[in-house]
């Protein structure tokens, strides 16, 4: 029996078809209404933005009861307690896990009812991460097994072109129109340097031929980080506008795992986002007929394997053997 609409991914080696099942019961679905809980910002964060306000230049350890005086009552912010764990996960991204969660634990504390309750949901909101981290992981390889990407990109925040306000938001937006304009595709994250706390953009590109604005210069210099001298390929364009860049062509086979593996430590150390660019998908939708499938696969056999040279249909239309060209043609899903 042929299957309509399924959705189709490549693990990097092979072709896995998800079939359409569907699912009445998500139109119903309604958002949770959690409980909003009054939170109260620690003394010494009142304390300093009193201190900010006022532009006073004391010092807090000797001038304490005069501060302590002129401040208002603590702030106290409305959020939920899903919002507030998130909010110390995000502030306890350097310790271990055990330590991690202990101290989340004691944070939040006096907004449940007893100790049990809280440790419970903080196991679960763990969970709950670490879930998150899974499905995006799985995405980024889906949107990268589908591309060519050509470049390993990083481009360095500095200070005497714009702040980092205005180079994150240039930077987006120059991506963007590259994007749109000239069929870049791109995944990338921010990130601070560890040494120097320096903003860094680092990304895997696919640039098209023809498409690099500006030109490509080999830059010499000495790495202080590695003690060592260092050549890199700088782009003009990019180093006008935004300052030092470094532009390394990749080769999607041998070099790539290598390339994307910094970008899943990232999701996977801070659960941080990702910046995607428009085109990148997850899958492609065909119809699939019995003679092109290998096998069931997957939990519970809800996916199937497919030969590597399939037929794409769309509507009962014959639209070619599967390949780059017949793939562009297909709907698309994210």
């Amino acid at each position: 029996m042929p299957y309509s609409q399924v959705k189709v991914y490549s693990d990097g080696g092979h072709f896995i078809g998800v079939p359409y099942e569907p699912n009445p019961s998500a139109k119903n679905r309604r958002p949770c209404c959690e409980e909003i809980i009054e939170v109260k910002e620690p003394l010494t964060a009142a304390l300093e933005t009193v201190l900010n306000d006022e532009q006073e230049s004391v010092v807090l350890a000797q001038n304490f009861a005069d501060v302590h005086e002129k401040s208002a009552p603590p702030a106290v912010r409305q959020m939920t307690r899903k919002e507030l764990f998130d909010e110390l996960y995000m502030q306890t991204v350097d310790m271990k896990k055990r330590e991690r969660k202990s101290y989340i634990v004691k944070e939040m504390l006096p907004y449940f009812k007893d100790g049990t309750s809280c440790r419970t949901f903080v196991e679960d909101n763990f969970a709950r991460k670490h879930r998150n981290m899974i499905c995006r992981r799985t995405r980024l390889w889906r949107k990268i097994n589908h591309q060519r990407f050509n470049y390993f990109v990083t481009l360095t925040y500095a200070d005497d072109k714009m702040t980092e306000e205005e180079f994150a938001k240039k930077l987006l937006n120059t991506l963007y129109h590259f994007s749109s304009r000239k069929g870049w595709l791109y995944i990338g994250a921010r990130e601070r340097g560890g040494a120097t706390n320096r903003l860094h953009f680092h990304g895997i590109f696919y640039i098209p031929e023809g498409t690099m604005s500006g030109e490509m210069e080999i830059l010499r210099d000495f790495d202080t980080r590695k003690k060592r001298m260092q050549t890199v390929q700088q782009n003009t364009f990019f180093a006008k506008r935004f300052g030092r860049n470094e532009f390394r062509p990749i080769c999607h086979v041998s070099e790539m795992p290598q390339a994307v593996k910094y970008l899943v430590k990232y999701i996977e150390k801070s659960g941080g986002k990702l910046i995607y660019s428009r085109g990148l998908y997850q899958y492609f939708v065909t119809d699939i007929m019995d003679e092109d499938i290998v096998c069931p696969y997957g939990l519970e056999d809800r996916k199937i394997l497919l030969f590597d040279s399939f037929g794409c249909w769309i509507e009962g239309e014959y639209i070619g053997q599967v390949s780059p060209e017949v793939i562009a043609q297909l709907p698309k899903v994210t």
